[in-house]
């Protein structure tokens, strides 16, 4: 047990509410207690909050969550039940979920599976019966906390050891977790996006030969890919830029991926720097966005609370044009430190934040949200066949 002269006083006070089963643990020594769903356990991560209404089953399978413990906004979370196919890596990396609502049972023609069941096979950890109206206000006006969420189904919590858990966590500044969710070993990827009554195609006929880096790349990102048009060769994170060129790419793509950016940039940041002298066209999403912004010789920041769901208007600034996106970052690019020759192509108009870049001359540009969806709206899907006009003209 921790010293106890150093345990807050919400700790040591604390007395368990009849029927709790669960409980949230922040670092500052708040407690919240609700019902345990999914998987028997503790998970210790940063707590963020998430506005999707729908896709829930898509959020927890976004490798960028490594780290993260989810609280829904929307309150129905899994009354659509979950399937086989609603998912973004095989293995969820985030580190537990929080809901308001009970799980009801699914009422979707597509679920196979409860989501409770779901989350007890893949070890989750989750909580219901949360206030999470509170919750979110309290990370939006403080910051993303450190937190435990424990579910005890017997009632037995060691409030103390869990508060320590929480204290002691390092945070995610710092901390490379791509490492953790990248692929094994380099891989082809043909499956195209999915069509209602069909499922997911097969690319057979492709244009172009595009070499997409897994920092934790999302599968819908790559399926968009292979519909554009590319056979897509996935490399893991760590691949050197002698492993990525004797592909002979007709471009790079840098995927998304959780983590701070400057500690997975310790290696990759070299690499792209080497991509970017080679002259071939790159295209950044998210945690990629961000580490071409490095390799350029811009610098990333913690944001205090974040963008996660699915209705962040973003500005187009060449055309004018706004389109609704998906996203979920902690970090984000500095825009004062983009060197000269590297230009903001778009803004967030929710915190006037860097939502893309490009290069002056060069086939390369970024964004910081998810043009690809999965959950969340398609306005972006444009920037799949703007990569593949940039290898087109680049060929010519």
């Amino acid at each position: 047990m921790p010293n106890e002269q150093a345990i807050p006083e919400s700790i040591l006070q604390r007395q368990r509410p009849p029927g709790a089963t669960a409980a949230l643990v922040l670092a500052d020594g708040t407690v919240i207690w609700g019902h345990g769903v999914g998987a028997a356990g503790a998970s210790v991560g940063e707590v963020v909050f998430n506005t999707s209404m729908t896709g829930y089953q898509e959020v927890l399978t976004d490798p960028s969550y490594a780290g993260q413990v989810i609280t829904f906004t929307f309150p129905h979370i899994g009354n659509v039940g979950t399937n086989r196919e609603d998912v973004e890596t095989i293995t969820p990396a985030a580190r537990g979920c929080i809901l308001r609502a009970d799980i009801t049972q699914p009422s979707n023609w597509r679920a196979v599976a409860h989501l409770d069941g779901w989350l007890k096979s893949h070890g989750m950890v989750g909580a219901a019966g949360i206030d999470t109206r509170r919750l979110t206000r309290r990370i939006r006006d403080g910051g993303a906390p450190n937190g435990v969420l424990c579910h005890a189904p017997d009632g037995t919590f060691d409030l103390p050891a869990l508060w320590e858990m929480a204290r002691d966590w390092p945070g995610l500044e710092g901390m490379d977790l791509a490492k953790e969710v990248t692929c094994r070993q380099t891989h082809e990827w043909d499956e195209t996006t999915w069509a209602l009554g069909q499922g997911y195609g097969r690319q057979t006929d492709a244009r172009f030969h595009v070499v997409a880096v897994d920092y934790g790349a999302k599968h819908n990102i790559l399926r968009c890919l292979a519909a554009a048009g590319c056979r897509v060769t996935v490399v893991p994170a760590t691949a050197g830029a002698d492993d990525i060129l004797r592909h002979a790419p007709d471009g790079v793509f840098l995927s998304n991926g959780p983590g701070d950016p400057a500690a997975t940039g310790e290696y990759a940041v070299p690499v792209v720097r080497t991509l970017v002298d080679a002259g071939l066209p790159l295209f950044g999403i998210c945690l990629g966005h961000q580490i071409l912004a490095l390799a350029l010789g811009a610098r990333t920041r913690k944001m205090e609370i974040g963008h996660r769901g699915a209705n962040h208007p973003v500005k187009d600034l060449a055309t004018g044009r706004v389109e609704i996106t998906s996203q979920n970052h902690g970090f984000v690019v500095d825009e004062a430190s983009l060197p000269a020759g590297v230009t903001a192509s778009h803004r967030s108009l929710f915190d006037g934040s860097l939502e893309g870049l490009a290069v002056e001359g060069r086939p390369i540009f970024s964004v910081q949200y998810h043009p690809e969806a999965s959950p969340g709206p398609q306005d972006s899907h444009y920037l799949f066949e703007r990569f593949i006009e940039t290898m087109g003209a680049a060929k010519r």
